[in-house]
This record gives structure tokens, sequence and C-alpha cells, in this order.
């Protein structure tokens, strides 16, 4: 079978991978109805065409907080890359680099900052950050990503406790055998690690916007805020000296029932007047899906899951068939392989 889309990837990583890692991946919150409404809000979403406008000539270049990207794609803040390809994130910061693209790594993962560092010198990367109740790991994480050249900071806010992921429930959690957190080991030593490896209710829920300033007292890097979904938070962003706000429901994993994320990102868009950068990421399986959280006001668009899959499929030479199936990239047939 000839991969041609992402639907495509996603049949081959729910193909081979083990199912308890599969149902990992894949897990929204409770009844899932928002992690479906994430791809269903871009159906509802219609174009309205403009002609003969000279298309002989396409730039997909754009810029973040700056620095120059070649096109407005990276890659959202996902953990446990190893349960998809030895190399794990690895693999993902030189698919990164060679798309020229950000990539956003995450506290969770299973490759420490230190080795996605080397395994991709120069690679655009910023560093996701959730905050514990042992605030001395939020600090030494920061200052590390700091040190190691990581280019912003990304706090997750939309996760005081973890949602309840049923299918990772009923498997007991089974893939945690073959994971482990690197950026985190030594902190939880001697304690029960069954809450996607690290301690239950580890993750400290009294986070709040005060926290913004202590974050600012520990770094000079650039702080994004990820999981915004209304106007309201949208300002308290703004005013509390963020750079970016990413506006997601976590792809569905944490509060079942909110929005999709491309049906929220007029509101922020909209609230913010550009003063500060908007991003988002959910639901993204089409160029066209980038196309239409462009127009609606989002600067650069995130992928979750697709990225996993890739991995799944050929770890870091996935970025040629990714990047080819999203920008529909005039040699794409010389891209894809088949299984």
């Amino acid at each position: 079978m000839m991969l041609v889309c992402l639907s495509d990837f996603e049949a081959y990583a729910k193909k081979h991978l083990p199912k308890a890692i599969w149902d990992f991946y894949a897990a929204g919150a409770d009844e899932c109805c928002t992690r479906e409404d994430n791809l269903a809000a871009f159906k509802r979403i219609y174009f309205r065409p403009r002609l003969l406008r000279d298309m002989s000539v396409m730039d997909t270049r754009t810029t973040v907080l700056g620095t120059e990207i070649s096109f407005p794609v990276g890659i959202a803040p996902t953990g446990f890359h190893k349960l998809a390809c030895p190399d794990g994130e690895q693999s993902t910061a030189k698919a990164a680099k060679a798309m020229d693209v950000c990539y956003i790594a995450s506290t969770y993962s299973t490759c420490s900052m230190e080795e996605i560092v080397a395994a991709a010198p120069g690679g655009f990367r910023w560093f996701q950050l959730y905050v514990h109740r042992n605030r001395t790991i939020a600090e030494q994480l920061v200052r590390k990503a700091e040190a190691l050249g990581f280019q912003a900071l990304v706090l997750t806010a939309d996760l005081p406790y973890t949602g309840k992921r049923r299918d990772d429930i009923r498997s007991n959690f089974q893939f945690l055998s073959s994971a482990t957190l690197k950026n985190l080991e030594g902190f939880f030593e001697g304690e029960d690690r069954t809450e996607y490896g690290v301690p239950p209710n580890s993750i400290d829920p009294s986070v709040n916007w005060n926290d913004i300033s202590w974050l600012q007292g520990l770094t000079h890097l650039p702080i994004i805020v990820k999981g915004i979904l209304t106007k309201e938070d949208a300002e308290l962003a703004v005013r509390h000296g963020v750079k970016g706000i990413i506006v997601s429901n976590h792809g569905g994993r944490q509060l079942d029932g909110v929005p999709a994320a491309i049906d929220a990102l007029v509101e922020v868009s909209t609230a913010v007047q550009h003063k500060v950068e908007v991003y988002m990421d959910g639901g993204i399986r089409m160029g066209s899906d980038i196309l239409k959280a462009l127009a609606l006001g989002a600067k650069c668009v995130f992928i979750g899951r697709p990225a996993l899959w890739g991995l799944t499929y050929k770890g870091a030479e996935m970025s040629q068939k990714l990047a080819a199936i999203l920008f529909s990239i005039p040699d794409y047939k010389n891209t894809f392989l088949q299984f």
C-alpha cells in the first residue's frame, strides 16, 4: 500500500504498534468528543476562492518569534517517542531540522534534552514545561533548556490534573514498562510512578497566572502559553507578558466537551489583536487545514499525533514524506514508499 495521506500513516501505526501503545497515542478524554471534533471542525469550514491570481511562484516561508522556518508547520510537544521508534525524540529532532521547522520537545520525553540537542545541532526547538508540585524540577529543567540553546519555553496550562483516558486505564498503563522519562530521572526515586511515568497527582494544580512572573524570573527565554481557548485567557496572557499563545485543547486528551481548537482560534486571535503571536494545534491532517488555520489568525500550526505515526513508519525519514503530503510538493510521487 502506498502512503499518500496522513490517514495512511495512521493506519500503518495502528497496525504495527502494540495495542496499549496505540491506545495511548490515540487516547482522548472521557467520550473523546473533543478529540473527534478537532477533525470534524475543519470539514465545516469552507474556502471562498479567488481565481486567476498567478500562482506560478509560491513561497511558504514564514517567521516564528523572529526565526525563519521553511513553512508554517511545527512539531507539537508529545511524550514517549521511544514507544514509536528506538531513537525516539532524537529522530523527531532530526526530522524537524531536515524540514527546517520548530520542534517543541516535551518534559515527558524519552530522550534527554542533551540527547535531543546532540541529535540535531543547530535545530530550531522550544521546550515544553509541566510544573510539578516539587518546583525544583521545573527550575532545573528551565535553566537546563536555556543553557542548551532552546529558544523558547512553552508552558502547558491545561493540565492541573490528568484527563481520564479510558483506554489507558483499561490497559493498566502497560506501555510504561518500556519507557523512561529521561528529563525526570532522579526526581521521583522510590515513588510509585504509575501515572504516565510520574507519581499520581504530581502535577501542581495550583499553577496560576502569577506563575508567569515566577518563570520570567528563572529565564530570559520568551514564554508561550499552550492550551488557551477563550478570549478572556488570551487577554490575560497578553497582560502577563507572554510572547505567544498556542490555541489548543491538548488533542482532546484533557477536558472533553471544550471547543475544537480551530473553532476557538478566531476568538483568541481577535482578542490579542497581533500583540503576541498566535499558533494552534489539534486536528491538522491536510495542507488545506493549515491554510484554514492561517486564514483564521494562526501564525503557524503544530502537529502532534501525525508526527508519531511518521516515527512509527520511518523514524527521522518521516520528514520528507510528511512535508510532501501537507504541501503537495510537485515531486511527491518520488517521496512515498510502500509497505
